[in-house]
């Protein structure tokens, strides 16, 4: 797999996947902690949500800043590890107020700054060499892939962890029951004959005080969510061991600025040194503050990211050059498109995971529940990688395919025939499958580039991107067809006569099968695919040299205010029909699409 490539490829490689391990838990995880733990509503654990997300982002600026002024890339990324250890170890903490934990969160965004942006620049300086310069777009693949080995795996350990404090509790799991205690607690849970019901089969036993019930159930499925926090900060260790012992392979400088260009720059570095980094001081402060107190409207709160970003666009254009500014502006029209890709896509954490819980089936037959425990999902992508080897020319890769298909083959089997009927699943667990298709479809995609390229008929990175907010479309069309018919969680909430606000939950007969949203998460994966590894060389490539470092940040940066774009999918979650909230990101996919396609020569011919 690192065939071709320089031995830092490697190191970073193996340093990103760790901290995605941790990254991924939260995406997993978080808003279904926040909610279980503090009685969120889905509107309010949205915009926590969206703020965490958008700080992870948006400090990938300070990171850049900080490393492209002292030029110390490697000691930026060291710092961030660290930095996203401490907040993981706050998260793992059980019983920490609101505030607390949301302080952690923090510290995770800017730790995460720190490193993601930086990292990348690193990946990127490693392909400048003209040796390694045409496998750069496999590079970043490849460097793709290794974020989402340790993503696939979270999900699995995170409700591995949760179920198991809750059994030490004498507890079942059910994803719907935290949201049934806390509207108990408060009075405004209608159908009670229900929680009844659901309480006497998690607990093995009929519950003769539910109030006792749900305030027990609450603290053992948070309290679980803590300790998978844990293993999340285990993970960074992992990281940080890597990355401290191998890191003399990664470049220690960034790209050398031409001599004709040497006076300018130095000038501009001390601008944007002055002018960026005190704004940004005053950025990590206003998202700490709303991370900690969620007192403003979500319009405004949108209005700063969005000023923020357009401050950045300003800057970039007063400090460029008239040299560099065509590859700015390229770099820039691309971030306004990748926005709106976000916006949509990292529903996954979100609306799609409220989905997820509320929406597909709580209980599978033994064929599915392959796919949602780790051993047989394991077995199965053995058996079926075995099955491909079947076809190489290799003789000694058919036999070796040939063994693994017959025996993890057999061992799948052997785990189907020994689950239940019906078979409980959690809905963090469709969080693995994202990652799960990333690992196994990016070399069939970097296949059918490198055949496309012999053909000269490869698309270029911009087109590329067009390509794959299309094909995002497509799979929030998959979800929308399958929430056709469902009731919408506006419906199930009415005010009584005394004025207060009843609570249902979603009835059986509006759940549906877990592959309507695995489909989902498979095209949009390809989509992703087209989209954010060819991203992130495209950035490489075009960044001004003296730029590179914050172009990164720039990237992270139209990122962040596209998951800042997340709260709309909350806010309308009990507002909308279900069809017509995934409208709104089918729309937007869409005419990302058309601009990026109207705008494609001067993309393309900004990297020649």
């Amino acid at each position: 797999m690192f065939k071709g490539h320089p031995k830092g490829l490697f190191v970073a490689f193996f340093s990103n996947m760790g901290e995605r391990f941790g990254f991924y838990t939260m995406m997993a995880i978080l808003v279904l902690f926040l909610q279980a733990r503090y009685g969120l509503s889905e509107e309010d654990a949205g915009s926590y949500y969206s703020w965490f997300y958008f700080g992870i982002y948006a400090l990938a600026l300070v990171g850049g800043i900080l490393a492209d002024v002292s030029r110390k890339y490697k000691t930026v990324i060291l710092a961030g590890i660290i930095v996203m250890f401490m907040g993981y170890i706050i998260m793992a903490l059980p019983g920490n107020p609101l505030a607390i934990t949301l302080t952690g969160l923090f510290t995770i965004a800017f730790g995460n700054g720190l490193f993601k942006g930086n990292l990348q620049a690193v990946v990127g300086q490693l392909y400048d060499d003209p040796k390694y310069s045409k496998v750069r777009d496999s590079a970043f693949m490849i460097f793709y892939m290794g974020i989402n080995i340790g993503a696939f795996f979270a999900p699995f350990v995170a409700t591995g962890i949760r179920n198991w404090f809750l059994k030490t509790q004498g507890f079942l799991h059910d994803g719907s029951l935290p949201a049934m205690c806390h509207a108990f607690q408060k009075g405004s849970l209608q159908d009670t004959l229900k929680f009844q019901e659901l309480a006497d089969k998690v607990s093995g036993m009929p519950v003769a005080d539910l109030g006792v019930f749900a305030q027990k159930y609450i603290d053992a499925f948070a309290r679980g969510y803590n300790y998978a926090f844990g293993i999340a900060a285990g993970a960074m260790l992992v990281s940080l061991a890597v990355y401290i012992i191998f890191n003399k392979l990664l470049p220690s400088v960034a790209k050398v600025v031409k001599a004709g260009d040497a006076s300018k720059p130095k000038a501009n570095a001390n601008v944007i040194s002055f002018m960026l980094g005190g704004g940004l001081m005053i950025t990590t402060s206003v998202v700490s503050y709303f991370l900690l107190r969620n007192v403003v409207k979500d319009a405004a709160a949108l209005g700063a990211a969005v000023g923020l970003f357009i401050g950045f666009i300003a800057i970039m254009f007063q400090v460029s050059t008239k040299e560099e500014r065509p590859r700015v502006t390229s770099l820039i029209l691309v971030f306004i498109v990748v926005i709106f890709f976000w916006m949509s896509f990292h529903q996954n954490g979100l609306t799609l995971t409220f989905f997820a819980r509320d929406y597909t089936v709580k209980e599978v037959a033994p064929f599915t529940n392959i796919f949602f425990n780790l051993e047989s999902i394991l077995a199965f992508i053995g058996a079926v990688a075995g099955l491909v080897m079947l076809f190489r020319k290799n003789t000694v890769q058919r036999i070796t395919g040939g063994a693994m298909f017959i025996i993890l083959g057999g061992l799948t089997y052997y785990f189907v025939t020994q689950y239940n009927a019906t078979n409980p699943i959690a809905p963090e667990v469709f969080q693995s499958f994202n990652p799960l298709f990333i690992v196994s479809l990016t070399f069939p995609v970097m296949g059918l580039f490198a055949w496309l390229s012999k053909k000269n008929l490869e698309p270029s990175a911009p087109k590329k991107i067009g390509i794959g907010m299309i094909i995002a479309a497509i799979g929030f069309l998959i979800i929308l067809v399958a929430s056709l018919g469902l009731i919408s969680p506006h419906e199930l909430q009415y005010v009584d006569a005394g004025g207060v606000t009843k609570y249902n939950p979603v009835p059986d007969s509006s759940r549906v099968a877990p592959y309507w949203l695995i489909s989902s998460y498979l095209i949009m994966t390809i989509a992703e695919l087209f989209l954010s590894p060819m991203g992130l060389s495209f950035v490489s490539k075009v960044a001004p040299p003296r730029f590179q470092g914050l172009m990164q940040g720039g990237w992270l940066l139209a990122t962040a205010v596209g998951n800042k774009f997340l709260f709309i999918g909350s806010k309308f979650w009990g507002v909308l029909d279900l069809w017509q909230l995934w409208s709104i990101f089918i729309v937007c996919c869409v005419l990302s699409a058309l601009f990026i396609f109207s705008i494609m020569k001067r993309l393309e011919a900004s990297t020649k």
